[in-house]
């Protein structure tokens, strides 16, 4: 994924799209596969990007915003270099994903649902990765990691800081 300057993403986004859009199609199923190809080459789909999208597409801004915020793995501003997702479900939770959750933001200097100021490490909330005889559980760049407890999670935080 690239980072993007914000005077180059609008003429950059239109570009994407353009070229996308000519090479796969202009029709309304091409929605979710122009969504996730903007977030993989820009890493977000920004709001401004919303009008450039239902033009090539012959949608309304409403169905592409909706789509867009329905989804919760579309971003619209771009995450940490890193990305931590701590498991919320409840089998986790019951296995003391809470108490892992907060020494998380406090290790990683970082509140759950937001992107450390210097850019560095995004914390996010994810409901079931599946692993639930292993919890608490989380993704760590897309990485599952298994069994966190307070040794796993200075290993992450080392992973991510570096």
């Amino acid at each position: 994924m690239k980072q993007m300057q914000k005077g180059d993403a609008v003429s950059d986004t239109a570009r994407l799209i353009e070229d996308w859009t000519s090479a796969h199609g202009r029709s309304r199923d091409r929605l979710l596969p122009l969504l996730h190809m903007l977030q993989e080459e820009i890493g977000s789909v920004d709001d401004a990007a919303i009008p450039e999208i239902a033009k090539a597409l012959n949608l309304s801004r409403a169905d592409v915003h909706g789509v867009v915020t329905f989804y919760h793995d579309f971003r619209r501003v771009q995450a940490g270099r890193h990305v931590v997702k701590l498991c919320r479900a409840e089998s986790c939770q019951a296995r003391g994903g809470a108490a892992i959750e907060t020494a998380a933001a406090a290790r990683l200097g970082v509140a759950m649902g937001e992107t450390r100021r210097d850019g560095q490490i995004t914390l996010e909330p994810v409901y079931c990765l599946g692993l639930c005889a292993v919890g608490p559980n989380a993704l760590v760049d897309g990485r599952p990691v298994a069994r966190i407890d307070a040794a796993a999670l200075e290993r992450i935080a080392q992973e991510v800081s570096a």
